[in-house]
């Protein structure tokens, strides 16, 4: 049994969040004395020390530190930079490591209950780092992508930005190779990067309603649903049936995107499966920073997590 590791997610809020419950099942059934809690903190400038401290192996980052524990960092993984945020932190010899698994959990996710990305039209909305790290696992999984943003330059400008860094990363040969990227996943990155052109645009919503309607997937990684009375990120009646409605938010009831993609006979799936996704990757990515081995293996993982947190994937 190896040595006793602090874990946390950090974030505001994340009282809803079931990743402590997630994580330490895992830990218990690898026979590890790690503790994973919670580390709810409101002010960033508190957040910011909590990160400096240094005092626990990992943290997994969600709203609204994503951009401040990518600054904080010392190195970054291929996957935190294009994102520009990393919802994954891991100490290493005392420095800190960005990463960001949040696009592989959420495509990984919806590839294994059916949806296909190879060639498909993808829509997600917002220009945060969970919406870049979602538009990377997209375009690799083969499909051409549309970010949505409340205003269209700023949505421009920042798809123009990552198109340069992702250009950048195919030119010195980086392919996103994790820890947690099997083989398979590895190697459909690089054919991803080295046959096709890269389709991704921005626009604004206002600008968005044929879009959307033309669209095989449409990923919301926004985080309206998360208070009472959020509406949808865009006009829900452009949604019909045969389309897939992804919700990265999870845990605070039925959202109005939820509502509307039901009534309109959209495939709908809620960020629970994302959540367990991205999770494992992130015990994948702790384990090798403790030099731990994985005994339980990427299915092991997925089935304890996912039953610890109720999921059905």
């Amino acid at each position: 049994m190896g040595a006793t590791e602090k874990l946390y997610v950090l974030g505001h809020p994340v009282g809803h969040s079931k990743s402590p419950a997630m994580h330490n099942a895992v830990y218990r059934a690898l026979g590890l004395p790690w503790e994973y809690g919670f580390a709810d903190i409101e002010h960033s400038h508190e957040a910011q020390a909590f990160i400096e401290q240094r005092s626990w192996l990992g943290l997994n980052i969600t709203t609204p530190y994503k951009e401040l524990a990518f600054a904080a960092a010392d190195t970054a993984s291929e996957a935190a930079r294009l994102a520009r945020g990393a919802n994954v932190l891991v100490k290493i010899d005392g420095k800190l490591a960005a990463h960001n698994t949040d696009g592989f959990g959420c495509v990984t996710y919806l590839q294994s209950i059916g949806a296909c990305f190879e060639g498909a039209r993808v829509v997600v909305c917002g220009t945060g780092p969970t919406s870049f790290s979602i538009l990377c696992a997209c375009v690799d999984a083969g499909a051409s992508v549309l970010m949505l943003g409340r205003d269209a330059q700023r949505a421009r400008e920042r798809v123009e930005a990552w198109r340069a860094a992702y250009a950048a990363c195919v030119a010195h040969d980086e392919h996103a190779v994790c820890a947690f990227q099997t083989t398979r996943t590895a190697q459909t990155a690089r054919e991803a990067r080295s046959k096709r052109e890269v389709r991704v645009e921005g626009v604004s919503y206002d600008d968005s309603r044929s879009l959307i309607s033309c669209a095989d997937i449409v990923i919301d990684a926004t985080p309206l649903g998360m208070k009472p009375g959020d509406p949808a990120p865009f006009d829900v009646s452009a949604l019909h049936e045969g389309q897939w409605v992804f919700d990265a938010v999870y845990g605070h009831g039925e959202t109005a995107l939820a509502a509307g993609a039901k009534a309109a006979g959209c495939t709908f799936r809620s960020g629970g499966g994302m959540l367990v996704g991205q999770a494992v990757a992130a015990v994948q990515l702790f384990l090798q920073a403790a030099g731990e081995p994985d005994t339980l293996g990427f299915d092991g993982l997925l089935d304890v997590m996912a039953r610890a947190a109720g999921f059905a994937l």
